[in-house]
């Protein structure tokens, strides 16, 4: 990294709309110390506002089957999302998967162990396989960052249906800025018209089986169903290194290799298509936050960051076959011009505008604060 460093964590002056003050200390480090005062992470005050939020959740849940969603990935969070919400918090949670049919053996078999052990309930919503390397072909062609948007954003719509379905009002998502950090602004970007619109351009299979969220279903999730998003690693203490060693010792879990391996088209997003297209090596987001936090030395994450990020062996070619692509046309289409969200139709317009009521809503637990800061300023194009 020859561009200026921050003096606390790795993100330098390249990083999209990076600040330093005095101290070389970034904005970005900033913005982390105050989600952590905000939610209290870690200390008493954030683990009896947590407390009450169990409360809450038992007492509207009271009667029914399920009384959270827990998203199920098969990766460390939210497998142990699940053990925490049985085990130390007494919930009856609905274990929901959305699978896009890119799982890699290590998820599906985590997923079962841990579901099983603990006796939860599976909801699995799968979508078609042609139609879903069709929507991902499309992002591939529009020569886009966001090649697993389309996966956020179906797991964020499924969960939604799910609790719909099961008259849930909470669900439980597994991240944590702590240890993954603060995502750069106007980086990457997703919304239901931001899928639809590039899938409409470059894809060839009508979108039936796969759950596009729009902005309708959004405000129907959030204004009327009232469905509250919570990150419970936001208030108390995690690491990931201790979770791993628990759900391996406890449930037989293994561990797939690093941040976003579960999938192998997060994998390919991650370690293939960011760095060598787009110059995105994302393993700077939770290196710098554990430097930030003292988890790990600077230096030492730095020296990490500078190695090549781990690539599955087959992983490329599994991508070309998956997609039906050939060397010469994989080649051509990494190569196209870069582009990003601005070059396409998308919402951001209409979030900036509604920023007021996502700030009342992001602050009522109903749309995450990270939603609110990435997807409403104005800053970010």
């Amino acid at each position: 990294m020859k561009n200026k460093i921050c003096s606390r964590c790795i993100y330098d002056s390249s990083i999209p709309q990076i600040e330093f003050d005095e101290n070389d200390e970034c904005n970005y480090c900033k913005m982390s110390d105050d989600l952590a005062k905000m939610y209290s992470t870690g200390k008493p005050e954030g683990y009896k506002e947590f407390d009450k939020i169990l409360n809450e959740i038992k007492r509207k849940g009271k009667g029914k089957k399920y009384d959270c969603i827990v998203g199920a990935s098969g990766g460390t969070d939210s497998s142990f999302m699940l053990h925490l919400a049985v085990k130390e918090w007494g919930l009856r949670p609905l274990a929901v998967h959305y699978d896009n049919t890119w799982n890699s053996s290590f998820a599906t078999e985590n997923i079962r162990k841990v579901t099983t052990k603990l006796n939860i309930d599976l909801y699995t919503h799968v979508v078609d396989n042609k139609e879903s390397d069709d929507i991902i072909k499309s992002f591939f062609l529009a020569s886009v960052p966001e090649i697993d948007a389309p996966t956020d954003l179906g797991y964020a719509e499924v969960h939604f249906r799910a609790a719909a379905k099961y008259g849930v009002k909470y669900t439980l998502e597994g991240h944590t800025f702590m240890e993954e950090g603060v995502s750069p602004l106007g980086q990457t970007y997703m919304d239901g018209k931001y899928i639809k619109s590039i899938h409409k351009q470059f894809g060839s299979i009508k979108m039936k089986t796969y759950p596009l969220m729009n902005f309708m279903a959004f405000m129907k999730w959030t204004l009327f169903y009232r469905i509250k998003k919570i990150r419970p690693y936001w208030y108390i203490n995690y690491t990931k290194k201790n979770a791993i060693e628990l759900l391996q010792k406890e449930y037989g879990w293994k561990y797939y290799g690093g941040h976003h391996l579960e999938n192998r088209i997060s994998a390919f997003n991650h370690s293939v298509y960011y760095p060598q297209k787009f110059d995105i090596d994302q393993r700077n987001n939770s290196l710098s936050a554990l430097a930030r936090s003292g988890s790990i030395d600077r230096n030492e994450a730095i020296k990490e960051y500078n190695t090549d990020p781990f690539v599955e062996p087959e992983l490329i070619d599994y991508f070309k076959k998956r997609l039906n692509l050939t060397d010469l046309e994989y080649d051509q289409i990494m190569n196209l011009p870069k582009k990003s969200f601005k070059d396409y139709p998308t919402y951001k317009k209409r979030f900036e505008r509604l920023r007021p009521l996502f700030y009342i809503l992001a602050k009522a637990n109903l749309v995450p604060m990270s939603f609110y800061i990435k997807y409403t300023s104005k800053n970010n194009l």
